[in-house]
């Protein structure tokens, strides 16, 4: 048996057999003025471009703390390996130099009061890592 299907303007339920044309939030009518959704291309354009900058900051910030991580390891790599023959001290001054055969080690001498190849001078932290201070 076939259904009567109802015009596209009437609201019918179904399911409860009410017509619901009254408590839409929209007019239903024939007669009521056509619903045109807004232009939104302007604001999605805007907010893009917003987005997107946002999103570029913050992948420099990372890039710029990896590099810094990086560059951490790498002097806490390069001291570690280095030769000593001291306990170093939390928070005291350390000087990287390169020996003529081209290994590295730590000392307590100035720069100034020698003449070894000076590769920088470091600061032991509380968390066992070298800080490169100059």
């Amino acid at each position: 048996m076939k259904k009567d299907k109802k015009p596209d303007n009437v609201v019918f339920n179904e399911d409860t057999q009410e017509y619901h044309g009254k408590l839409s939030p929209f007019a239903t009518g024939v007669s009521a003025p056509k619903i045109t959704p807004p232009d939104v291309t302007s604001w999605k354009n805007t907010h893009i471009v917003s987005a997107n900058n946002q999103f570029k900051a913050e992948y420099e910030a990372l890039q710029a703390s990896y590099k810094k991580l990086m560059d951490n390891f790498e002097y806490n790599n390069l001291v570690y390996s280095a030769k000593f023959s001291f306990e170093p001290i939390v928070g005291k001054e350390y000087h990287l130099y390169k020996a003529k055969d081209e290994s590295t080690f730590l000392s307590l001498i100035l720069p100034q009061e020698c003449n070894f190849n000076h590769v920088g001078s470091f600061r032991l932290t509380s968390d066992k890592t070298w800080d490169k201070i100059k």
